[in-house]
């Protein structure tokens, strides 16, 4: 009798024949199922390794908290909201287009957008959540906006946009920029704010939108309104994730056009010698 080779392994049984496919199986595989798979299987490859809950990763700008610029303290207590932000709204304060570009210009301008919010409007507090100087100082508005951001997980209601103050994230811009550029530099803290936002909260940089999308004003001026295809392009390159379009929803932009009517139109200015 004849030994078989030491390790030598039987050859292996033949494999099943794949079972014949269902006569409707073209149906389960549309053109939309293999693109939307493929650009899944894209997109994770392409974003960067973040934080649990975080789908992006920015630099963290320096923020300057209530406390640090002086804030009175907000007359009733802040709502802290258990929802995420679904967008950013930009605006401008409508205010001089100035050459002081320093620290202390930004915390008079603080105080001054509080005062104005809480002694003349009647609000809590200051009504959007930050605020960017023309010096590119970045400050909190209302107080917890920058603990809640630093969590990623709630927002804080604001007072900045009608129809928007529980589902967005409220930034002025100091100036006013209907034929006026920012500077440069107000403009790239703006954009570093901005990415910083989405990574925590996990927005698309196509969800930056402008106060007059959502209301009836001239705010954020023509030349920043203007500018905000470039915000989203360079938001989106520092998060390093493609810039998508965003959803078209017909039902809101009909309520959209229901209410953006002069009821919606927020003040944007301070009054003469309140800043000085």
């Amino acid at each position: 009798m004849t030994l078989p080779a030491p390790h030598q392994a039987s050859a292996p049984a033949p494999a099943p024949a794949p079972a014949p496919a269902p006569a409707n199986a073209s149906a389960r595989y549309t053109r939309r199922s293999v693109l939307t798979g493929a650009f899944a299987l894209a997109t994770a490859a392409a974003l960067p390794v973040a934080a649990a809950g975080h789908a992006y990763s920015a630099a963290v700008p320096n923020i300057i908290g209530c406390s640090t610029w002086g804030a009175r303290a907000a007359s009733e207590p802040v709502v802290v909201l258990a929802n995420r932000p679904e967008r950013i709204v930009v605006h401008h304060t409508a205010t001089a287009n100035v050459t002081d570009y320093s620290k202390q210009r930004a915390y008079a301008l603080a105080k001054a957008i509080q005062t104005y919010h809480m002694d003349a409007q009647g609000w809590i507090d200051t009504g959007q959540h930050f605020t960017v100087s023309r010096g590119a100082f970045v400050l909190e508005g209302r107080h917890n906006s920058l603990a809640e951001l630093n969590t990623g997980r709630r927002q804080v209601r604001a007072a900045h946009c009608v129809g928007q103050n529980t589902v967005s994230i409220g930034i002025e811009n100091e100036g006013t920029y209907t034929s006026a550029t920012p500077p440069a530099a107000q403009f790239a803290a703006l954009a570093d704010l901005c990415a910083h936002i989405c990574s925590q909260y996990g927005l698309p940089a196509s969800e930056i939108y402008g106060h007059r999308d959502f209301n009836a004003t001239s705010c954020p001026g023509d030349r920043l309104y203007a500018l905000l295809p470039t915000l989203r392009k360079d938001v989106a390159a520092r998060l390093g994730t493609p810039l998508s379009e965003p959803e078209e929803d017909p039902v809101w932009d009909l309520v959209r056009q229901a209410t953006g009517g002069p009821a919606g139109t927020l003040g944007e200015y301070l009054p003469a010698g309140l800043l000085r």
